[in-house]
């Protein structure tokens, strides 16, 4: 397999790159709208509000996490999870710039 071409990027390119594959799922985009309509930490609920098994919601929690998107801590036997407000506004400026110009 060939070498890695991400490094003939910005920095910035490669997060936008990789929030936007993190957002690729439209239960992915429905998580997210719905953490940030509920503008606090969720626990246990999200799995109610989504058409969805609780492991498939864990894993595109899981992959949201990953990239940055949002937050997760355990509490007790819960997971609770919340939009990484400073990674997201970073992510919606980026794209608001790439607009700009057009």
């Amino acid at each position: 397999m060939g070498k890695s071409k991400i490094s003939l990027f910005t920095e910035e390119q490669n997060e936008l790159a990789a929030m936007a594959k993190a957002l690729a799922h439209p239960a992915r985009i429905a998580i997210l709208e719905y953490l940030l309509k509920k503008g606090t930490c969720v626990c246990g609920d999200i799995v109610e509000k989504l058409p969805l098994s609780q492991s498939t919601v864990s894993q595109h929690l899981k992959a949201m996490k990953e990239a940055g998107i949002i937050k997760g801590e355990v509490e007790g036997v819960n997971r609770c999870y919340c939009i990484n407000i400073e990674k997201y506004s970073k992510w919606i400026s980026n794209i608001r710039s790439m607009f700009q110009c057009c």
